[in-house]
């Protein structure tokens, strides 16, 4: 298996030199996760990244397998639930209802959110369609380092690294590495 790790950011993966980097946000990750696929062909896309908890009783790593734009919200035009996109086929991913749902926005969450989701991040979701899109296997696992409340921002700074080593040891038990 042609298998591609990616994460947005560097600091997210310290001395784990197999990642490829897609940068912040939902345009970045797409854009450079399309230069990704076009030059590596992967038949499957690891992602690895941070997220805050929604819910305070997450810690360490999950794995993510249900995927939301939480801040697409066309509700004023249309009879629509936050997250659905006018006019797209495609509102939610879910590859198994067996992890955790993560809510994909361009902004850093310190506040409550207006959809359901365990976790926030900023570019799961648009991985996520890349892949199902491009019939490419996507898993994703998350560090819970903020609970993306008040504190999340200097939470998110001391806790960064520190899903990285956890990270490694959970491929090797998954053997995916």
């Amino acid at each position: 298996m042609n298998r591609i790790f990616v994460a947005a950011l560097k600091e997210e993966t310290p001395d784990l030199d197999f990642f490829r980097y897609t940068g912040v946000g939902k345009i970045n990750a797409t854009y450079n996760l399309m230069k990704i696929i076009d030059k590596y062909k992967p038949s499957e896309i690891v992602n690895f990244g941070t997220a805050g908890s929604i819910s305070n009783n997450l810690k360490g790593i999950i794995e993510c397998t249900k995927f939301y734009q939480r801040d697409m919200d066309a509700t004023a035009l249309m009879n629509l639930k936050i997250g659905q996109t006018p006019f797209d086929e495609i509102n939610e991913i879910v590859n198994s209802n067996d992890g955790f749902s993560c809510g994909s926005g361009d902004n850093f969450v310190t506040q409550q959110i207006k959809i359901k989701v365990d976790v926030v991040d900023m570019e799961a979701y648009a991985l996520a369609k890349i892949c199902k899109l491009e019939n490419i296997n996507f898993r994703c696992f998350k560090f819970i380092s903020d609970n993306a409340d008040k504190a999340a921002s200097k939470d998110w700074v001391k806790n960064c690294k520190k899903g990285a080593k956890l990270f490694k040891h959970k491929l090797k038990e998954l053997n995916l590495l």
